[in-house]
Formats: structure tokens, sequence, C-alpha cells
């Protein structure tokens, strides 16, 4: 039976989750939330799933490399340094880091690269998301993922050709530019879409989600495939053989 661990337990996220292990027949090994003993809870743990805080990310870390338990990482809104101290851990145990965990964005994610990749630099790519107006971070950490695979497709680096926020006398729309846009309001668990818009044509791909059970059933899912991983970091769509 596998033991799993919630980091970030109380909050919506990680009860979701919670029902999920339920629902897949699997062992919560319990949970913890903010200041709360995550050594103690990574030392009965087989994996730990952590939907908590950047700032937390860090002690988290710690905690796992120091029981050597494997751990997906759920948390958006993470910095460069956040990254610089995933790949520090994944050094010693199995990290598995995404911006989501639903296998629908995963997949699609894969495709927004495989369009990106064919299609010229004068199709334009914007993404636009909407969440429920409780989200603290923008654009979401899934915006932020759609962003790379389709950077990855033109083989760029998305800090060098990302828009965000436009306001006033912005000028034209440079060739090329990733845009993004965030709307925020009522109780939307997370919907995406990438625009790629050329003249007199335009392709749309998209993803709604409806609840957070599709979250937590694919960070479910993932925690039971990491498990078996040496030391490393890995990624959803390695989880989908993508």
């Amino acid at each position: 039976m596998v033991r799993i661990g919630i980091i970030g337990s109380n909050g919506r996220m990680g009860q979701a989750i919670a029902q999920a292990i339920a629902d897949a027949g699997l062992d919560l090994a319990g949970g913890v939330d903010r200041d709360g003993d995550v050594a103690g809870l990574a030392a009965k743990a087989d994996v730990l799933i952590d939907f908590s805080s950047p700032d937390a990310l860090e002690g988290n870390l710690d905690a796992a490399v120091a029981a050597k338990v494997p751990m997906v990482i759920g948390t958006t809104g993470l910095a460069e340094r956040h990254h610089w101290l995933i790949d520090e851990a994944a050094a010693e145990i199995a990290v598995l880091q995404t911006g989501n965990t639903s296998l629908g964005v995963t997949l699609l994610a894969h495709l927004v690269r495989e369009a990106a990749a064919r299609l010229g630099s004068d199709w334009d790519i914007e993404i636009v998301e909407t969440h429920h107006r409780m989200k603290v971070d923008a654009p979401s950490g899934t915006a932020l993922l759609l962003g790379e695979a389709a950077a990855k497709g033109r083989d760029v680096t998305l800090g060098d050709v990302s828009d965000r926020g436009r306001d006033g006398i912005t000028g034209t729309r440079e060739e090329g530019h990733i845009g993004f846009a965030a709307l925020r309001g009522g109780t939307v668990a997370g919907d995406h879409t990438v625009h790629f818009l050329a003249d007199n044509e335009r392709l749309a791909l998209s993803h709604m989600a409806e609840n957070r059970g599709i979250f937590a059933k694919g960070a479910v899912k993932a925690a039971q495939w990491v498990r078996e991983k040496d030391a490393g970091r890995y990624t959803m769509p390695e989880v989908l053989g993508l």
C-alpha cells in the first residue's frame, strides 16, 4: 500500500487530494499545514505531495531529502530560486514539479508545443487563463507551463518573448512574442486557451477544469509514478509517456 503525505492538507487542493487518495484505495500517511511537522510526515510517508506555498518549499524539500522520500510539487508562483532548490533536491530524491497536474492539461501542453513547432512566427500566440477570485498569482502556473511549451516548440526562451500586462499605448505586437492575459472572478477552477492567430485564420486549443478533482487525481497518479523512480527531476508528460 502506497502511503501518501499531503503538505498543505487543509487547503482546497489538499482536501481534494485526500479524497482522491481514498478513491484510489491508497493510504493517507497524514497531512501538515503552515508550521506543521513536515519532517515527521516525511518519515512515515512513501511519497509527498506539496500544494502549499513558495515560501515553504525550501523546508519541505529539506525534509523530503532528509527522509529520502520522493515528492510531487504542484505549488505555483515559483521563482527562479525555487527551481534551483528543486534541482539540488533532485540530485538526492525523485522530484516531479509541474504547474498543473491535470492529465488533460499535460496533453494540451504537448499539442501546443507541436503546433508552435509547425506554425511559423507569423502565427501570433496568445494565452488566456481564467481562475477564481481567490487565486493570488498571475499568470497561472498552467499558463506559464503552456507558454513554455510554445516557446520550446519555437526553440526560444519564454522570458525573451513573453508579453504580460499590456496597458496604455503599447505599440504594435512584436512578431514571435507570446502574450498572456489573466482573468479573475467567481469560482472558476481553471480555464486555459492558447490562441494561434494568423492572417485570415485562427486556431484555439483549450482546456476547462470543472472542479479541483481532476488536479487531485493527476497528482495522485504522479505520486504513484514518481515513487518508483530514481533520483532526478521529472515532469507530467513523462507520466503519460509523452
